[in-house]
């Protein structure tokens, strides 16, 4: 698979390149357009229980659309929900990544996604207590809210991050959730709940803008009337 990305980094649309007889897995809902003769089936990955275990606990879709090319090859271009950018990252096979809700787009058919747990803080964020996880070799696509940036650390060095800017996070990297300050009351004031700390070696994606926030803010604006 062929990943070509254009309009970024505001409104990034990604096209998915297949040779002959080549498949994708794209998330529900996520495709713009395709060409002529690629053929779509919607399907749990894993099974059933794979499914559920995807939109009951990650908080994904349970079917995931599978895109196949015919003889002559194809495209399919792909856009998120919200307006950001996108990365691809590329799986050798030894190191796995964790990815928060919504940020998963697509990936080449040598990756398996599954889930993974999180920890109780991130469920407590409201993140979702579990996240998609991505192994095997092949490309997985990842979208955000916002600008894309990737924070690359050493072996022992750390970085605290606002669980609702992270986007992903390699296998190889230690981490942990808090509290942003001693006790609810003092976090509650600083207007940040919960935080990941990472700890390298590793690369983490990161968001400049915060779904939950902006959330928030619509919820705010409806209920004004």
């Amino acid at each position: 698979m062929h990943v070509e990305l254009r309009h970024q980094p505001s409104f990034t649309v990604a096209r998915l390149g297949l040779s002959p007889d080549e498949r994708c897995q794209v998330e529900s809902g996520a495709m713009h357009s395709m060409s002529p003769g690629v053929e779509v089936q919607a399907q749990s990955q894993g099974g059933v229980m794979k499914g559920l275990g995807r939109a009951f606990l990650a908080g994904e879709s349970m079917f995931i659309s599978t895109y196949t090319a015919l003889s002559e090859g194809g495209w399919v271009d792909v856009a998120p929900s919200l307006p950001g950018d996108m990365q691809v990252i590329d799986l050798d096979g030894s190191t796995g990544w964790c990815i928060t809700r919504g940020s998963w787009i697509a990936s080449s058919s040598g990756v398996q996604l599954d889930t993974k747990w999180g920890g109780f803080g991130n469920l407590l964020g409201g993140e979702g207590g579990f996240l998609s996880h991505a192994t095997g070799q092949g490309q997985v696509l990842t979208a955000c809210y916002g600008a894309m940036e990737t924070v690359e650390l050493r072996d022992g060095e750390a970085v605290t991050i606002d669980s609702g800017h992270v986007v992903a996070y390699a296998d190889t990297v230690q981490c942990k959730t808090r509290k942003v300050a001693q006790g609810w009351i003092q976090s509650a004031k600083s207007g940040e709940n919960l935080v990941f700390d990472f700890t390298g070696p590793g690369r983490v994606l990161t968001q400049t803008r915060n779904p939950s926030a902006l959330s928030v803010w619509v919820r705010s604006k409806a209920s004004k009337g």
